[in-house]
């Protein structure tokens, strides 16, 4: 038995940082139970349901930790007991009505929500600020979590028909931010993982021709998953940046390529991206690096092929054309905005006791 049967803490975690799971895990070990309680409003730019998530990801080892996630519009005002009361109503829907005897905060509110509770108000030390994160995403960056980390990195996508360049294009942007320094030297390029799958899959067939190989729809089940597997890996240990050489969503243009069929199940479904940008097949020399069949017609069919298939599952995406350099200057004058809206977040909402609280 511990000091508490169930403990609550509260609040907008915007986004969670790992002094929120420092204050959880120091919490939860004096309850039977504990229930973090995520509650988010529409002036805010991080959607409910990701914080929830990033919470229930990283506190997936603590059994005794619930997150419960609820949207609140309410006004912030602790001096008015009307607003309490309206506040406090959406606290207990959230966490489904169970009894609270401690509540858990590091606000100086902490007695006036547990009195609401007729609980134990138990005041936290404060390691860390949602605050700073959203003024300098980057430089806090280290003070994520890394499923916080996966989901506000920036992903862009680089993809096209074979010899257009994509993986060129790829590894240069994740060199043009690794050369930043610091948090962003973690940049990293996630490579096409159907490369090397084709290469495993030639050399346990000796003697066939690259383009004489049979291709299944089970190489294509087996492809598209593992290329998400590697994206979300080193979107959990990258930079504030990711960049990924093809996706699965691209795979299941592949599989339309080889088996005429585009279909691919729940693994065409991708994290979100901020823009795809699609390399150009015209201007650009064939070069056969062994692993390529030749095919000029086809690739000149696949990049409209790419194109349809982003445009019908509204993707952002950019034609990148013309020499190499300039097809990296218009992705870097592309990708540049978005990292910076990415960083921005929409000021929380504020009110009397609140001005200067997480």
């Amino acid at each position: 038995m511990n000091e508490f049967r169930h403990g609550l803490l509260v609040g907008k975690f915007y986004p969670p940082h790992l002094g929120h799971h420092q204050a959880i895990r120091a919490a939860a070990a004096r309850c039977d139970a504990f229930t973090v309680l995520v509650m988010a409003s529409a002036v805010e730019t991080v959607p409910l349901a990701d914080r929830v998530a990033w919470m229930r990801e990283e506190h997936a080892g603590d059994a005794n930790v619930r997150v419960a996630g609820i949207r609140c519009d309410a006004p912030m005002d602790v001096t008015d007991q009307r607003v309490w009361a309206a506040q406090v109503a959406v606290m207990r829907a959230g966490i489904g009505g169970v009894a609270v005897d401690a509540v858990f905060s590091g606000d100086d509110y902490c007695v006036e929500l547990a009195r609401w509770f007729d609980a134990k108000a138990v005041r936290l030390e404060r390691a860390g600020s949602s605050t700073s994160v959203r003024r300098d995403l980057a430089g806090r960056w280290d003070q994520l979590a890394t499923p916080t980390r996966a989901g506000l990195t920036t992903r862009v996508v680089v993809l096209g028909a074979e010899s257009t360049g994509t993986t060129t294009i790829a590894r240069r942007l994740a060199a043009h931010y690794a050369a930043r320094g610091g948090v962003w030297s973690a940049t990293q390029c996630v490579e096409e993982y159907g490369r090397d799958y084709t290469a495993l899959k030639w050399a346990g067939n000796p003697g066939v021709r690259l383009d004489e190989m049979v291709w299944t729809a089970e190489d294509f089940d087996l492809i598209g998953p593992e290329q998400t597997r590697r994206e979300q890996a080193a979107a959990r240990a990258g930079s504030p940046v990711l960049i990924c050489d093809t996706d699965a969503f691209a795979t299941a243009i592949w599989k339309r390529r080889y088996l005429g069929d585009p279909s691919g199940g729940a693994w065409t479904a991708v994290p979100p991206r901020a823009v795809y940008l699609v390399t150009d097949h015209v201007g650009v020399p064939w070069d056969d690096d062994g692993m390529r069949e030749g095919d000029l017609a086809v690739r000149a069919a696949m990049t409209g092929w790419f194109i349809d298939a982003l445009t019908g599952a509204g993707h952002s995406w950019v034609l990148l054309t013309g020499t190499p350099e300039q097809r990296l200057d218009v992705a870097f004058r592309t990708v540049e905005p978005l990292l910076q809206l990415r960083a921005r977040f929409g000021e929380p909402l504020r009110g009397p006791g609140f001005e200067a609280t997480e």
